[in-house]
């Protein structure tokens, strides 16, 4: 059964680059590029482990300086874990990604696909998550994927 047969919430962005699907591809081979684009504004991240590949794992941790809480949404330091469950070069990449927090409205499991479509100028690139932590504000989250994928063309157009 798949989201939107269970009605699930889904929160998507998509963009038109202009780079090709390698080169997008390739973004998830060096950990400096991918925190250059996966890493929110407003936050350092540095990731304690990338093995990009079918059933590596993954572990992002970010600081936000301007925050103080040490749990919830306004932690200062969160540590994200997950996995590559789908590894398709070129075309696409699904994470199951682990957020963990003391607050059971802030914690669970969400799936990232990452997909690359040629354009006609370009790769169309997509980002769609489903499962978000049920606190997770839908509006903040659909603009923090948009802004990933404006920080991707930066970095590879």
């Amino acid at each position: 059964m798949n989201g939107c047969e269970k009605n699930e919430r889904v929160d998507s962005a998509s963009r038109v680059i202009l780079a090709t699907p390698r080169q997008l591809f390739r973004t998830y081979f060096d950990a400096e590029t991918l925190k250059g684009w996966r890493v929110p504004d407003g936050a350092t991240g540095t990731y304690s482990v990338l093995e990009p590949q079918p059933g590596g794992r993954f572990c992002l941790n970010l600081l936000y300086s301007d925050r103080t809480e040490t749990d919830g949404p306004a932690a200062a330091i969160e540590i994200i874990t997950g996995e590559f469950a789908e590894f398709v070069p070129d075309e696409r990449i699904v994470e199951e990604i682990h957020y963990t927090n003391t607050d059971p409205a802030y914690a669970g499991m969400m799936r990232l696909t990452f997909t690359i479509e040629p354009a006609k100028a370009g790769s169309k690139v997509s980002l769609h998550a489903t499962g978000m932590p049920q606190a997770l504000e839908v509006t903040a989250h659909r603009a923090a994927l948009a802004a990933a994928l404006r920080r991707l063309a930066l970095l590879t157009e």
